[in-house]
C-alpha cells in the first residue's frame, strides 16, 4: 500500500473512531468541556495525530489505541457514578464568585480569574454592572451562572410607561485597590473627585476598595476588601 492510500486509510479510520467515540461518550464531548474533558479531547487528537503519519505504527494499534482509550474513558466515568468524590479531583467544583451580591476575591484568587475576565463573563450573560448581580456561579467548564438582583430582573420602564432614562456603560475606577488612573482620565475626572466620592461613601482610602465602577445615571458603586469593611 502506498504512503497516500495509507494515510487515507489512517485518517478515515481515526474519523470513524473519534465519531464512534464521541457518541459513546456523549455530547458534553462537543459543548463547553470540564478539565476532564479537556484531556480527554487532546489525548484522541494526540492518538490520531501522532499516528497518521507514523509507518511504524499500523491500522491495527491506531484502532487499538482509540478502543483502549474509550474503554478507559467509559470506565472511569462508571467508576465516578459509584464513587462520587472522584467528580470533585477529576472535574472540579463550581464556585461562589458574587454571593449576595460581594465579590469574593478569595474565590477569584482559587480559579484565577482577574477582574477582566469576570467582567467579560458577566457581559456575556447580560450583565453590565456588578450592581445587577445577586449570585454569580463559576462553572467547572469556565462558563458562568449568573442570578440577577430582584430589582435588575424585574417590570421594565417600558410596563411602567415610565419615560427612558439615560443610560451608559461601566467604567472600572478600582480593582483590588489600585486605582485605574487610564479609565479615570477618560472618564474626564482626576483622583480628587474620586477620593470625594469615596469619602460620600465613607471610605477614606481607595486601598481598602476591593471594587469600584461608576456609570453616569447611577454613579459609584465600591465594594470594600473583607478585612477594610465596616472599619
Amino acid at each position: 500500500m502506498t504512503d497516500f492510500a495509507y494515510i487515507t486509510v489512517k485518517l478515515a479510520s481515526g474519523l470513524a473512531g473519534l465519531w464512534i467515540i464521541t457518541r459513546l461518550l456523549g455530547k458534553k464531548e462537543i459543548s463547553q468541556l470540564t478539565a476532564f474533558d479537556f484531556v480527554s479531547s487532546l489525548m484522541l487528537s494526540e492518538i490520531v495525530g501522532n499516528t497518521l503519519y507514523d509507518r511504524d505504527v499500523g491500522l491495527e494499534q491506531l484502532l487499538y489505541a482509540l478502543a483502549l482509550w474509550t474503554v478507559m474513558s467509559l470506565a472511569l466515568e462508571k467508576l465516578v457514578q459509584y464513587v462520587p468524590w472522584l467528580s470533585k479531583p477529576l472535574n472540579g467544583t463550581a464556585d461562589l464568585i458574587i454571593d449576595n451580591g460581594r465579590i469574593d476575591w478569595q474565590a477569584m484568587k482559587r480559579n484565577n480569574l482577574d477582574f477582566d475576565q469576570l467582567l467579560t463573563m458577566l457581559r456575556e450573560q447580560s450583565v453590565f454592572s456588578i450592581r445587577e448581580v445577586a449570585f454569580a456561579v463559576f462553572e467547572t467548564n469556565g462558563s458562568i451562572s449568573v442570578m440577577k438582583r430582584t430589582e435588575a430582573d424585574s417590570v421594565t420602564r417600558k410596563d411602567l410607561r415610565l419615560p427612558d432614562v439615560p443610560m451608559s456603560l461601566p467604567v472600572v475606577l478600582i480593582e483590588n485597590g489600585n486605582i485605574q488612573r487610564e479609565r479615570l482620565e477618560a472618564l474626564g475626572r482626576d483622583e480628587a473627585w474620586l477620593f470625594g466620592e469615596l469619602q460620600a461613601a465613607g471610605i477614606d482610602r481607595p486601598q481598602g476598595v476591593l471594587y469600584a465602577e461608576w456609570t453616569d445615571h447611577e454613579g459609584l458603586y465600591c465594594q470594600q476588601k473583607p478585612e477594610t469593611a465596616g472599619q
